[in-house]
């Protein structure tokens, strides 16, 4: 029989179809198992239009049959079969769905899900294989044929022997190369792993031979193989199942299989919408943060599946950055794939499903926070971070989206609180939301920039983080209410800074002159009412903090950040009548003293001496 010659136009695309369309050979076997379980869905509509056709359930499978010897790989289905025009018109025009076809012509009922689209996915079978024989008989038919191509040069058809109904895939497997391992195909556990990868939610059975070893009768330690049928895949998605059937260890089971995570997960969301888009989420969130969370080598992104079939591991553009602690997936039958169903189409589909994810799990983080508030301070341990980092990124677009997840120390609760919590609590005399920075509760605790604010009972803030100063700074405010740090110049007490401005002007030569004995390293030297029982501390003045100073300068690109500091002078601290004593007596002294005290306040805010040496040789000299 003469050879068939596929089209020019249809050369051409199978060429792009072996060597473009598909990026990674393995998913030949996801899309021919795909077309063995529309072939086998057909049978189960055929069913349901005419009543002389029965469909028994258990007679349906797909089989996988590897050979090593023979070296091939045959996919068989019991389902609905092709007649010759048919593996002719499906098989020899590429591009041309029989699927599709199908779900055209008929009113394909619910349950009935036809995965093909693009009747592409068969020829990816080349990429793998030098021949691909096709063997098929029809429902209805005692007539079976076969179809068989090396790929562009043509096909051939003609009558076969096949005793059942139902279509058997047989690919010769390519030899080896330099750079592909093409045994992988041949070997059974190779194929288990792929199938559970792609096609575990297929809703037929997968079958295949697995090669076993048990331990021989009679014998203590002497093994011998045999072969058992094994079911490859589980069939039914746990998300299509009935959530009230379903109880929190099935949960637990499933993400711990699927390696989302290695310990029960702090929350679980199961949803289904129904509507213009129609998709089912299962989604995880962590209780603890990978090893690799916050490094770049980091990928986020949700399983995504079509009708139970993967078609990406880490689809991206389902979550934002700033909830990309989430695990999970998603299954819609109505998503715009693109040839090779490998990448998703950027269209409104897409991101009408990623933005009501983004919303579902915002609610349910502040359900947590409201109503379980131990697993939400757990999360907020490992996962915080990214929300602030989601706060103070984008020049701060997600702001107004995150503001309520935030939850901070709080210097009179003791405890991690919430903005809402802490604004409820507000005194009627109270400007700001103060906050102050540092490495760790306790040193916060100690700061002397606090005491003035803890003497009017005003609530602190802690932040601990590195992120916090420039999440709040991007925030700014808060139900109205800006935020202020505790080293800021301007803390809101107008009567005290009446009286500060008062007593600065009264000591504005003394002031002057430890300025310029500090030369440049402060912007000002003034009076504090800030301070309690210190003598000294550091304030700051413009948008860069103390805090971010030591942060920006740690970065391995820091470009040596200063920010504006003042000396700020507790008078009412005994030292200073010997600052005072010695602006008449002695400048020289004063010019240490100077020095001194802008040390202390270098130390207490835990940035560097600029020269350790002097700085003890001072104290050496005043124990004198």
């Amino acid at each position: 029989m003469a050879k068939k010659q596929f089209k020019a136009e249809s050369k051409r695309l199978l060429d792009l179809m072996i060597n473009s369309i598909y990026t990674n050979k393995e998913i030949f076997l996801r899309e021919i198992i795909s077309n063995a379980s529309d072939a086998i869905d057909k049978s189960y509509y055929r069913s349901l239009v005419d009543e002389n056709v029965s469909f028994v359930k258990d007679d349906f499978y797909i089989r996988i049959t590897p050979d090593k010897e023979k070296r091939t790989l045959t996919i068989s289905d019991t389902g609905i079969g092709m007649t010759k025009d048919e593996l002719e018109n499906n098989l020899g025009t590429i591009a041309k769905s029989g699927s599709l076809a199908f779900k055209n012509e008929n009113e394909v009922k619910d349950g009935v899900d036809i995965i093909g689209q693009f009747g592409v996915g068969f020829y990816s079978s080349f990429m793998v294989s030098d021949l691909v024989t096709v063997k098929s008989r029809a429902v209805d038919s005692n007539e079976a044929y076969e179809w068989k191509s090396n790929g562009a040069e043509g096909y051939d058809i003609e009558a076969c022997e096949k005793e059942t109904m139902g279509t058997e895939i047989i690919l010769k497997i390519k030899e080896n190369t330099d750079d592909e391992n093409y045994d992988d195909f041949l070997e059974e556990y190779k194929l288990k792993s792929l199938i559970k990868k792609y096609s575990d939610f297929i809703k037929y059975p997968i079958k295949m031979m697995m090669k076993k070893s048990k331990l021989k009768e009679g014998t203590e330690n002497e093994h011998e193989d045999y072969f058992e049928d094994e079911t490859l895949n589980s069939m039914v998605p746990i998300w299509r199942r009935n959530k009230n059937e379903l109880k929190s260890e099935d949960y637990d089971q499933f993400y711990m299989d699927k390696h989302f995570g290695y310990e029960k997960p702090i929350k679980t969301i199961h949803s289904s919408v129904e509507g213009r888009v129609s998709y089912t989420t299962l989604l995880f969130i962590p209780k603890k943060a990978p090893y690799d969370f916050y490094t770049k080598e980091f990928q986020k992104g949700l399983e995504l599946y079509s009708n139970g079939v993967l078609i990406m591991e880490k689809c991206a553009d389902l979550l934002p950055d700033y909830f990309s602690f989430a695990q999970g997936l998603v299954d819609s039958a109505d998503l715009s794939l693109n040839i090779s169903r490998e990448l998703l189409q950027h269209d409104r589909q897409l991101k009408f499903i990623g933005k009501k994810i983004k919303d579902k799990i915002k609610n349910e983080l502040l359900l947590m926070l409201k109503n379980n508030r131990e697993d939400y301070e757990e999360f907020y341990n490992s996962f915080g971070r990214q929300l602030k980092y989601g706060v103070y990124s984008g020049f701060g677009m997600n702001k107004e989206e995150l503001q309520d997840l935030l939850i901070f120390h709080s210097s009179t609760e003791n405890k991690l609180v919430s903005l809402d919590e802490y604004i409820s609590r507000m005194k009627d005399d109270q400007k700001y939301i103060y906050y102050a920075t540092g490495e760790n509760i306790d040193k916060i605790e100690k700061l002397p920039q606090t005491e003035v604010i803890k003497d009017k009972g005003f609530e602190i803030l802690y932040f601990t983080d590195e992120v916090d100063e420039f999440a709040i700074k991007m925030l700014a405010k808060y139900k109205e209410k800006e935020f202020r740090s505790v080293s800021s110049k301007d803390l809101g007490f107008e009567s005290d800074e009446k009286e500060n401005e008062k007593e600065t002007e009264e000591n504005k030569e003394l002031f002057g002159f430890m300025k310029d004995a500090l030369n440049g390293k402060v912007k000002e030297v003034r009076v504090s009412k800030r301070l309690k029982t210190h003598p000294v501390c550091l304030a700051n003045e413009g948008e860069v903090s103390i805090e971010m100073e030591k942060v920006l300068n740690m970065m391995p690109d820091g470009q040596n950040v200063k920010a504006d500091k003042i000396l700020e002078i507790n008078t009412n601290h005994e030292m200073f009548s010997s600052i005072k004593k010695a602006f008449v007596d002695d400048k020289d002294k004063l010019k240490m003293y100077a020095n001194l005290l802008y040390n202390q306040a270098l130390l207490i805010e835990g940035l560097p001496i600029e020269d350790p040496v002097q700085f003890a040789n001072d104290v050496c000299c005043l124990i004198k």
